[in-house]
């Protein structure tokens, strides 16, 4: 039994440990809920403290699931990407709240940067735009703001990383590393460079010392200390989410495509080692890096997906649960003229607008809750196709789409999805294919299989199809409503 793996999920709403087998069947999964704090309109922040004790949590029970630390072969990592965690090395305490992916609270500083001409060179060098959404502006402002992260600073003991950094030097007592396609999600790391640049640190004003080695996604990145599960286990993979649920589609050839609908909706399309360039406001960024040597991917980020769901149920009170959006979706011919722009956090590509707010458009006396679970649904194929139109005019047109994430499990949405696309859209029976991308990275790095390419050959399960079998001239009038919502958010 010493071939399982443990995966450590550290989502946005969520941390998941996942006991996998070496052939990919999900033996157990434990999972406690993040508490997510708003100090301010536009602001995300968490308890890294909590991060990190309820991930060792989740772990010592697939621990002991697995039947103690010796029956391990590896840990994987896998995590909210772009969340900014800042901790003294010298005492492994945190320094502050972590700053979320979701966090807008940069926006100021990334339109003075885009206002000085700045745009285009970081653009050129990391791939990225400049937004609230990354990481370097998030760690200048801590460093500004927070006094004991400054203090840290000067002393020369802070570190900054995102969480598999955190997660990793918690679980070794020390090792300080970040994979190549976490730190790519920096600002910071440019993508023809080893290493994080002095230059673009200097130009977003983070110290380069309080910043991590840059790794490969699989290899031995150490040991998680004795105390912590009984015996130490091997550290061997680690990727960001996205990344992550690339690899575990099996999107391992140039031109394959993902999308993964959780709190977000993400699609990355492999590129091979060419350095990706948009001309339409996609990104460019780093997939896997084993052996020094880097596969690279095309992105487009959209900020609400699944967390427009969780809004209606926990803030409005519209949805018992949110697998009822399904069954209210299917209750109904159409959305009666409702369209939701989910611009909850500003629009992420192909717009890039931070300012942006959300936007319920159509509402009339016949609406009620089935036509605005509806639309939310509905909003999900759209903001895919805004993506789609985006990738082909950089020359990615797609021909089909594989999805996955929690919210890909609604059968009626991943239909909705075809039709608006009037694509073929695959979906894998197990669509957790973040945690199995991780889990095929630490196989890799553990030696259970030569190549990523072995590893997905041999843990990859079935798959669902949907076929589209909407009319042109109703594809023709969704997007022309969605068009126009889209004009006012």
């Amino acid at each position: 039994m010493t071939q399982q793996i443990l995966v450590l999920d550290e989502g946005t709403t969520s941390t998941r440990a996942m006991l996998f087998a070496a052939d990919g069947a999900l033996i157990d999964s434990a999972q406690q809920e993040l508490t997510q704090i708003y100090p301010a309109p536009g602001r995300v922040e968490h308890d890294p403290r909590e991060i990190w004790h309820r991930t060792l949590a989740c772990a010592r029970e697939m621990v002991e699931k697995a039947g103690g630390a010796r029956n391990i072969a590896a840990i994987g990592i896998t995590n909210q990407r772009e969340t900014v965690v800042a901790w003294d090395k010298s005492t492994g305490e945190p320094l502050a709240n972590a700053l979320v992916w979701q966090d807008r609270r940069t926006a100021d500083f990334c339109k003075r940067l885009r206002e000085a001409g700045h745009e285009a060179e970081v653009q050129r060098a990391t791939g990225l735009l400049l937004d609230p959404y990354f990481s370097a502006t998030k760690m200048r402002w801590m460093v500004e703001n927070e006094p004991a992260v400054a203090a840290a600073a000067k002393a020369g003991t802070l570190a900054l990383g995102t969480v598999e950094s955190w997660l990793v030097f918690k679980l070794t007592g020390g090792e300080f590393i970040s994979d190549a396609s976490n730190a790519s999600r920096t600002l910071l790391l440019p993508l023809d460079a080893a290493g994080f640049d002095p230059g673009l640190c200097d130009l977003f004003g983070v110290p380069r010392q309080a910043l991590a080695e840059v790794s490969d996604n699989a290899g031995n990145f150490g040991t998680s200390l004795p105390e912590l599960f009984g015996a130490p286990i091997a550290i061997t993979g680690l990727a960001g989410d996205q990344q992550s649920a690339t690899i575990g589609q099996g999107c391992l050839s140039p031109g394959e495509t993902k999308a993964t609908y959780g709190t977000g909706a993400f699609i990355l399309a492999n590129k091979g080692q060419g350095i990706p360039v948009s001309a339409n406001r996609l990104l460019g960024t780093v997939l896997y890096q084993i052996d020094g040597r880097r596969t690279f991917a095309l992105e487009g980020s959209v900020f609400v997906a699944g967390s427009l769901v969780q809004w209606l149920r926990d803030s409005l009170g519209l949805l018992g649960t949110a697998s009822e959006t399904e069954t209210l979706a299917r209750s109904i011919p159409d959305s009666g003229g409702v369209v939701i722009v989910p611009a909850l956090s500003g629009l992420g590509a192909p717009h890039w607008r931070p300012e942006a707010r959300g936007v319920i458009a159509g509402l009339s006396f016949s609406t009620g809750r089935a036509q605005i679970a509806r639309a939310a649904l509905e909003a999900m194929a759209h903001q895919t196709d805004d993506l789609a139109r985006a990738f082909a005019a950089d020359g990615a047109k797609w021909t089909s789409l594989k999805i996955d994430g929690g919210m890909s499990a609604n059968d009626w949405m991943a239909q909705d999805i075809a039709n608006i696309l009037d694509l073929p859209v695959e979906r894998p029976e197990f669509v957790e294919s973040t945690a199995l991308g991780a889990a095929m990275l630490a196989g890799v790095g553990a030696g259970l299989y030569p190549s990523l390419e072995d590893a997905s050959a041999a843990m990859r399960g079935g798959l669902d199809h949907f076929m589209p079998d909407m009319s042109a001239a109703e594809r023709e009038l969704r997007s022309a409503q969605w068009q126009k919502a889209l004009s006012a958010a």
